[in-house]
């Protein structure tokens, strides 16, 4: 499945599962507590019910979850994909003549799709088909740095819907805070009169749909720092590994080839 298609899978279940738990009981047991509260003259007491009762805090759970969802799906792929770094992808060839680097390519080409699709495997084969090209290790050591630059500005470019829904929730809280206060602006009158509990009601709206999410959003803030912790650790691995099995072995190789060359001239 695209990962577009499953993205939009999560926020379409995400809707569901959270408008389903409000439906089924954080409105009912709001609307019963709040209304205990007003027979007995009292404000609406501070249960998480009734913290979570309005639908800005319904929208920031339901962005929360599919954050959650874009986060954990990229970390988890970045660790399924670990066990390559103790691989030598390689396999011993490509040490000593062109045709066994070619051989390796082909190799590499002839994995399977998830495996061929990792970010390590991608730049294995770029740096080969340019050393196949130039049969040059400054060229080839430039593609490495070339790719894992382009590494980093696609997992920036694939950050970017998560930085979005870190400033969106907080966002939403605000647009609670402004609805709430204007609710209680609008019944000044009552509270000069002495009723002040749909006044506090209404504060008690701005007040928590705020809370709701910035609470939320710092969470979210907490775990993408930890993804990008695991993408740069990604990277700085992915360089070395190139660096380790790739270039060391093409160094060595030119290096050999440069001393039987001299011997045979000599």
């Amino acid at each position: 499945m695209p990962e577009v298609a499953k993205n939009i899978l999560a926020l379409v279940v995400s809707i569901i599962v959270v408008h389903l738990f409000y439906a089924g009981y954080v409105w009912p047991e709001s609307a019963a507590l709040i209304e205990a509260s007003r027979a007995a003259g009292q404000s609406a007491p501070r249960n998480i019910v009734v913290i979570l009762k309005d639908w800005e805090q319904e929208i920031a759970i339901i962005l929360m979850f599919w954050g959650l969802y874009l986060i954990f799906e990229k970390s988890i792929a970045i660790m399924r994909e670990r066990y390559l770094f103790n691989v030598d992808l390689l396999d011993g060839n490509g040490t000593t003549e062109e045709g066994d680097m070619a051989a390796t390519l082909k190799t590499l080409e002839d994995l399977p799709e998830k495996i061929r699709r990792a970010p390590l495997v991608r730049t294995l084969m770029a740096s080969l088909r340019r050393f196949l090209i130039t049969q040059d290790v400054h060229n080839t050591s430039e593609t490495i740095e070339a790719s894992v630059d382009a590494m980093a500005q696609k997992q920036e470019a694939e950050n970017s819907l998560i930085r979005y829904l870190i400033w969106a929730i907080p966002a939403i809280g605000f647009i609670g805070t402004v609805r709430g206060i204007g609710e209680a602006l609008s019944q000044a009158d009552q509270a000069l009169a002495g009723d002040i509990a749909g006044m506090t009601e209404s504060l008690g709206v701005a007040f928590n749909s705020t809370f709701v999410a910035l609470l939320i959003s710092i969470v979210l803030m907490f775990l993408l720092h930890q993804l990008q912790r695991l993408q740069d650790g990604m990277l700085v691995d992915t360089q070395e590994y190139c660096e380790s099995f790739l270039l060391n072995r093409i160094s060595a190789a030119g290096l050999s080839k440069a001393d039987q060359n001299t011997g045979g001239e000599s």
